[in-house]
């Protein structure tokens, strides 16, 4: 199974839990990352993200990545949970939900979701210091 998300909220972990453990017997393990807004960049303050993509093609690519990634190392499910808008600093961008067998892939799976959605995802990310915006 899989799931993908990006909206302006993001379900909270204790659901996400819930819901990944509820649809098979099967896993092992069950890996969690959040990305959290951090509040500087080098020597720079930064007050807030924000995230902009349609939401419907990003999910769709989502979709595909997550199913190239599940197929790649047989992991049972994965959430996977990306804000759009307005992030301010402390606040969660991310939420990403590898279910497995066994830890090995699930390590293998989130880290490769992680940096696909960082380095190739359709989302336009600008980023507000105290002394302008950047546009990633």
């Amino acid at each position: 199974m899989l799931e993908v998300k990006f909206s302006r909220r993001l379900d909270d972990l204790e659901s996400l839990m819930s819901r990944i453990k509820r649809r098979t017997d099967e896993i092992g393990t069950i890996l969690i990352y959040v990305g959290v807004v951090r509040g500087s960049r080098g020597e720079e303050r930064v007050l807030q993200l924000e995230f902009e993509a349609e939401e419907a093609e990003m999910e769709r690519w989502m979709s595909s990545v997550v199913g190239d990634v599940k197929a790649k190392y047989g992991v049972v499910d994965v959430i996977v949970q990306h804000k759009s808008g307005i992030v301010k600093v402390g606040e969660d961008i991310m939420h990403v939900l590898v279910a497995s067998k066994r830890r090995a892939e699930a390590f293998k799976a989130l880290s490769e979701i992680i940096d696909r959605i960082k380095n190739e995802s359709p989302i336009r990310k600008r980023e507000i210091t105290i002394s302008g915006s950047y546009t990633f």
